[in-house]
């Protein structure tokens, strides 16, 4: 509540206050939506066209490592060779270390969820080697992928190249999101 000596001393000052005059203007809200960046849109639905309806040459069959990597029933083998050979760019990541298990497991479901709201497509998702873990184990690493398999917005996942962080990160690609 409003003291009335305040009250009264507020008035007081604004006693003589005129309104401005009508400007003309209309004022529709908030702030504009951010840009949309329809190059970088084009270039992923051409490398996307081109990973599903490309042909596989010999050095396709020859490329493929053993590290773990994963993909959906229904997506092409391609999608995860240019997945493998980095031809997604890579739009945010997330770094789970130190995180115990159930941390690690809400900020990566948390970390998903905003991806596909933004529209990000690939996103890399560090783990850690283990070198921290008890018996050096990488107790995150083998979670991840679990969980991983499970969620329906992920189409690939495979390892990161040495230098996106080799057995410490896996990068993902992620689905569309679909408008209802």
């Amino acid at each position: 509540m409003l003291d009335p000596d305040d009250l009264a001393a507020f008035q007081a000052a604004v006693a003589d206050a005129k309104p401005l005059p009508a400007s003309g203007r209309v004022h529709l809200g908030g702030p504009m939506p951010p840009p949309r960046p329809l190059q970088r849109l084009a270039d992923e639905q051409a490398a996307l066209r081109e990973s599903l309806h490309g042909p596989i040459t010999l050095q396709d069959r020859l490329e493929g490592g053993d590290e773990p990597s994963y993909l959906r029933n229904g997506v092409a083998n391609s999608v995860l060779r240019d997945l493998r050979r980095g031809r997604w760019a890579i739009q945010d990541e997330i770094d789970l270390h130190g995180l115990n298990r159930e941390e690690a497991r809400d900020q990566l479901a948390t970390f998903l969820a905003q991806s596909l709201k933004y529209g990000r497509r690939c996103v890399r998702i560090v783990h850690g080697k283990g070198h921290g873990s008890p018996g050096r184990e990488a107790v995150l690493r083998r979670l991840v992928r679990g969980w991983l398999v499970q969620k329906n917005e992920i189409l690939a996942f495979c390892q990161a190249k040495p230098q996106d962080g080799g057995e410490g990160a896996v990068v993902v690609l992620l689905r569309t999101q679909r408008s209802s």
